[in-house]
């Protein structure tokens, strides 16, 4: 009898353990060190349409981003997938946001493009140096294989949140991705980077646009929001591009031609 007894509460705490790990790992990860890192060392400049980043702070302070990335490697595959979507993605875009920064701390000061960190067969973001979710994986393949590649998201505005270490890249944004706010962040950091007019611009019955619209257009075609031309998305966005009605009207008629800016590749660094 006393065994049984033993046994009950032994099964008994082992449920209990068991559910409040559940309801733990449901909640998704707490991202407040990187928030803190980015308030601290990512400097808003119009507004927040565009950022620049202290790369020296965040050497100054790699001890921290160090056990923020520590801390993101030990999260289990299983306990990713119970998360709810946005906490995912949210996970998926500071952790690729962190790991370009410490990408570009293995040769801070001493380089002047993320590009330097590549070589003429190997492009910086396919070398494999991240843990994650259990596997050791390249910034290629959190972006296109993790998000991009993935069935759960279809956003085309993560390309206005992950950052690229690079002045034609959308703003690193001085605050952390959360799942409660993600949408209002991500729709946030779509307005912003539309209305920059270094990178979206109407010009002489032209539409000029970053050169991410080329590179991800099927992105935005793939019916997110009803979307199946890229056309359709810069429409719903016409007063971020301040088009005039006029040229709202030719872009859906089509007869307003898209032309795509130079990318900017040159180091996002504080001056």
């Amino acid at each position: 009898m006393k065994m049984l007894r033993v046994l009950i509460i032994t099964l008994f705490s082992v449920t209990l353990s068991a559910l409040f790990s559940a309801q733990v790992n449901a909640k998704g990860f707490d991202h407040q060190a990187w928030d803190a890192l980015l308030k601290q060392h990512v400097v808003e400049l119009k507004g927040g349409q565009a950022s620049q980043v202290d790369y020296q702070g965040f050497a100054d302070d790699k001890a921290e981003l160090d056990r923020y990335l520590a801390d993101l490697s030990k999260v289990k595959s299983g306990e990713f997938d119970a998360w709810p979507k946005d906490e995912q993605l949210a996970f998926l875009i500071n952790a690729y946001n962190a790991w370009t920064v410490d990408l570009i701390l293995t040769k801070w000061p001493d380089l002047d493009s993320i590009k330097d960190l590549g070589s003429f067969f190997r492009s910086p973001w396919s070398q494999s140096f991240v843990p994650l979710l259990g596997e050791t994986r390249s910034l290629d393949d959190i972006e296109h294989n993790l998000i991009r590649g993935s069935d759960r998201y279809q956003d085309p505005r993560i390309h206005f949140a992950v950052n690229c270490a690079s002045v034609g890249c959308p703003a690193l944004r001085n605050e952390a991705y959360m799942g409660k706010h993600l949408g209002a962040q991500l729709d946030e950091q779509t307005r912003l980077f539309l209305q920059d007019r270094s990178r979206n611009r109407a010009e002489a019955d032209k539409l000029l646009l970053s050169s991410i619209f080329k590179w991800y257009r099927e992105d935005f075609e793939k019916g997110w929001k009803g979307y199946t031309s890229l056309e359709q998305f810069l429409l719903d966005h016409a007063a971020d591009l301040s088009l005039t009605s006029a040229e709202s009207q030719k872009l859906k008629d089509k007869d307003m031609s898209i032309r795509f800016l130079d990318y900017d590749w040159a180091l996002n660094k504080t001056l």
